[in-house]
């Protein structure tokens, strides 16, 4: 079965030129929408399940979504979509914290500059199957400067309630809990995963022993960092072993 893939992109040069990026990053077979609108968008994925994508009709499992659009602005379908089981990725050419800081608020994945080399979106994307957040090198220069120094950008107050994942900035934070919520409640597949993750294997590797595509696994690993309230491989893999999971 194909993967499916949403691009959002008003301009469609620059749609076109998503389209090969996408084509060229992933071996599985790929079936591309395009959207110029949110109005298109919204259309598109209503008739996957709508916003939470679980009406019983196959999801998009990648959506490339721009921010400026002729009726709307990007963000707005970001955070519709909180729920919906895709990776979420803007594409844009705002590279300033005004709007860096409120996408990932808003729930994209990733964050790549469309004005990059073909070849560095390529090499972005492919970041997905390894398990790591797609950002553009000077999206993620921007933020490892902003953590490393102390500093807030704007969009991300003291009070905004937004932290950051620490698969974006390479750091690590203190679990606080003492025991997962929910834990007991992973599906023997998600343990599965969670094995393979606590082990240090790829997602590209983990679909490979189980004998499913890796976006499934990326289905996993988002349903395991929920039930388990972590935001990385390595916190999962701590709490894992410390309450005896794997």
């Amino acid at each position: 079965m194909a993967v499916k893939v949403l691009i959002l992109e008003d301009n469609p040069v620059a749609r076109g030129f998503l389209c090969r990026v996408v084509r060229e990053s992933f071996s599985d077979t790929i079936a591309i929408t395009e959207a110029g609108d949110l109005e298109a968008a919204r259309a598109q994925i209503s008739l996957t399940g709508g916003p939470s994508g679980l009406h019983g009709v196959d999801p998009f499992k990648l959506i490339l979504v721009d921010l400026e659009l002729p009726d709307g602005n990007g963000m707005e379908l970001l955070a519709e979509l909180g729920q919906y089981p895709a990776t979420k990725v803007v594409t844009t050419l705002y590279s300033d914290d005004e709007h860096l800081f409120p996408a990932l608020q808003c729930g994209a994945d990733g964050y790549l500059l469309k004005e990059d080399r073909f070849e560095v979106l390529v090499e972005e994307l492919q970041k997905i199957v390894r398990g790591q957040p797609p950002l553009s090198p000077a999206i993620a220069r921007r933020l490892l400067g902003h953590f490393r120094h102390g500093t807030k950008g704007a969009g991300l107050s003291a009070d905004s309630g937004f932290a950051m994942p620490t698969d974006f900035v390479g750091g690590s934070r203190p679990v606080p809990i003492e025991r997962p919520p929910e834990h007991d409640r992973l599906t023997p597949r998600e343990s599965e995963v969670l094995t393979y993750l606590s082990k240090g294997f790829t997602i590209k590797e983990i679909a490979g022993l189980m004998g499913i595509k890796w976006f499934t696994v990326n289905d996993h690993i988002k349903s395991i960092y929920k039930k388990l309230n972590v935001s990385s491989r390595a916190e999962a893999a701590v709490l894992a072993t410390k309450h005896g999971l794997v």
